[in-house]
């Protein structure tokens, strides 16, 4: 019934934006008139076979790329109609209105200039996010923008002045679709020389096995004091169905052991205290904790920082940015820094440095992407190494940071 109700709206927008290019078309001559209608329809009924298809599981043995980017097609294709589909709509309620208006008076002839033209603008405006997305998944998926953050601390510590440390966050492997595009990315996080490297979660989609093909990339990281990991909510399995509980223990302990296998310190609602040149830095790290009922959580704060008080510097490592107003600021004031991913920067928006910071996921996260402040505690969060659902970015890039830390004046 769910598959039945999505089919019939995709094809409600799908007859409706038709109507915008048959109007465009209408003074074609014939070949390229019906070549139109024949690109159309083919390209519809691919869409449509797709989504009954994967609602029937037939492309369970084909490779995993061909049904990303089909996915990613049939996406883009019936987004793109329903901005068109918007206009013939408007131009449908216009003459319902004239006509309504027209049995009671003598009323003029239908306008059908104003239909040409709103079919027209429906075709420029769905034009817009079809250019931009299919750009995005071909230009943006692996160009990774670093940004450099300094991160000016009260009271920091002499010996930690200059610490420079990398983070990313939500690879999400099960989403890609090339190797070495990847190992640039690495190539960029070990030219800047990082003394510490984390990593804040969602190193898959699903499934352990995502990263089988990655391992040997990203264990190729390299830190002075090493590189440290958290999960994230989509490392615990929680977004598929498994043949038995035990089969999804099975994929957590292999997740777990994948850390270790790439030389990453996974913390478990615990921390580690590193020495540097006498000072002490805890890395806390936690499992997922949200402050939406959306998400389950798993961590533990206070277990976590029990042990660490007596630290010169704390960092936290919480994957969901909302934990930082939850509970960071309110009970945990010590903590200077919080590192944090999830958002991925919805990997839509528009970012020019010191005029414009926008994206949807502005209304659903009060901190989604960059760095925030309260008091002298402070958040950064990541956009994003990989990408989730869509297979490219518009406007937000895949994120290396390097936070380099400083005294605050």
């Amino acid at each position: 019934m769910r598959l039945f109700i999505f089919l019939s709206l995709l094809l409600v927008i799908d007859l409706y934006a038709f109507q915008a290019f048959r109007i465009f078309s209408q003074s074609w001559s014939r070949f390229p008139r019906v070549s139109m209608v024949a690109t159309y329809l083919i390209l519809s009924l691919v869409a449509y076979l797709y989504v009954i298809g994967s609602s029937n599981h037939w492309f369970e043995g084909v490779h995993k790329n061909i049904n990303i980017y089909l996915r990613a097609f049939v996406f883009i294709l019936f987004f793109s109609k329903f901005f068109v589909a918007i206009f013939v709509g408007i131009d449908d309620l216009r003459r319902l209105l004239s006509w309504f208006g027209g049995q009671f008076s003598s009323g003029a002839a239908p306008d059908l200039s104003r239909s040409r033209f709103l079919a027209h603008m429906g075709l420029i405006v769905g034009a817009l996010p079809f250019i931009s997305l299919t750009y995005g998944i071909l230009r943006n998926t692996y160009r990774y923008k670093l940004h450099r953050q300094p991160m000016r601390i009260k009271n920091l510590p002499r010996q930690l002045a200059g610490l420079k440390i990398v983070q990313i966050s939500d690879i999400h492997s099960g989403s890609f679709t090339f190797k070495d595009p990847i190992r640039r990315g690495i190539e960029i996080i070990n030219a800047l020389k990082p003394d510490l490297v984390f990593f804040t979660g969602d190193l898959v989609n699903t499934h352990a096995k995502e990263m089988e093909p990655y391992t040997d990339v990203f264990d190729k990281i390299q830190a002075k004091y090493g590189v440290y990991s958290i999960l994230g909510n989509h490392d615990y399995g929680d977004y598929r169905s498994w043949p038995t509980h035990h089969d999804k223990e099975n994929n957590f302990a292999a997740l777990k052991d994948v850390h270790k296998q790439m030389g990453w310190n996974l913390l478990l609602n615990e921390h580690r205290k590193i020495d540097i040149d006498g000072t002490t830095l805890a890395v806390i790290g936690v499992e997922n904790i949200s402050g939406s009922n959306r998400f389950v959580t798993y961590g533990n704060l206070q277990q976590a920082y029990q042990g660490a008080e007596d630290a010169d510097l704390k960092i936290l490592l919480s994957h969901d940015p909302s934990h930082w107003s939850s509970e960071v600021i309110k009970l945990f004031r010590d903590i200077k820094i919080t590192l944090s991913g999830h958002t991925h920067g919805f990997q839509f928006g528009i970012e020019i440095p010191g005029w414009v910071k926008w994206s949807p996921s502005k209304y659903v996260y009060k901190h989604w992407a960059g760095l925030y402040h309260q008091h002298d505690q402070h958040l950064y969060v990541n956009r994003g190494f990989g990408v989730l659902g869509y297979p490219g970015r518009v406007g937000i890039l895949p994120e290396i940071t390097l936070l380099e830390l400083e005294p605050a004046t």
